[in-house]
């Protein structure tokens, strides 16, 4: 998703933009090349943009029933929001077979160190090691720490437009493999991405298998229904069409 694309939404509401470093190399794993990089494809041209972890210390946010984690480590401002818009591309995902809201909850909130947690399921330097299911079970935890912080201030959008089953996050991801199928709004992080599935599953798309292959390969649901275990949010919903 372009700057340009998500402009009308930003200016709509005056949003700050809020991004963390990657725990993986490349050109935003560290704060100076992730500011240029920013600036490279048009963020700060547009937006005041809140690099959160650009400093330490990170913001230590407490997940006393989590299941694989009890702490999620967050950029350091991330206590100067009150509210929160979850804007998400909706698409595959190498590790977490899809991305979504949860994924930009957990990964996405997470300084450099907070990503390597999470994928480490407590242990930082086992971030490419670890037991996968308990990498998805530390997401779970990790987004419904941040869910629940921001209690009724928080909205989703899930854009389903250039569908590749790789990450935006890949150096060279696939091409997309399904049309695009719209925009999804909720207050719900977990109905929405489960809606998001579902009208996938659901679709007569050429694409649909191949997509699908990589969530069930990754075993991307269990994010979800873990998720709404810890009380995140409910797979169950209704879809309205406007």
């Amino acid at each position: 998703m372009r700057p340009e694309f998500l402009k009308p939404i930003i200016d709509h509401i005056g949003g700050t933009v809020v991004e963390c470093n990657t725990a993986y190399d490349g050109e935003r794993n560290e704060t100076k090349k992730h500011l240029k990089t920013l600036e490279k494809h048009g963020w700060t041209k547009y937006f005041d943009v809140d690099l959160m972890d650009k400093e330490g210390p990170d913001y230590k946010l407490d997940i006393p029933n989590g299941k694989r984690i009890k702490v999620d480590y967050l950029g350091k401002s991330f206590p100067e929001y009150n509210s929160v818009v979850v804007l998400s591309h909706f698409k595959g995902h190498p590790m977490g077979g899809y991305g979504g809201a949860l994924k930009q909850l957990s990964i996405g909130f997470a300084s450099s160190y907070g990503k390597a947690y999470i994928h480490g399921a407590g242990e930082p330097e086992k971030k490419w090691t670890a037991d996968h299911d308990s990498f998805l079970e530390s997401m779970a935890d990790a987004a419904t720490a941040v869910h629940n912080h921001f209690k009724n201030h928080i909205i989703y959008i899930n854009v389903m437009k250039n569908m590749s089953v790789d990450c935006d996050c890949c150096s060279v991801a696939e091409d997309p493999c399904m049309k695009d199928m719209g925009v999804l709004i909720s207050t719900d992080p977990v109905a929405i991405d489960k809606a998001c599935i579902d009208k996938v599953m659901q679709s007569k798309d050429k694409g649909r298998e191949h997509f699908m292959e990589r969530v069930i390969s990754r075993n991307g649901l269990h994010t979800l229904y873990e998720a709404e275990e810890r009380g995140c949010g409910s797979t169950e919903y209704n879809l309205i069409e406007l």
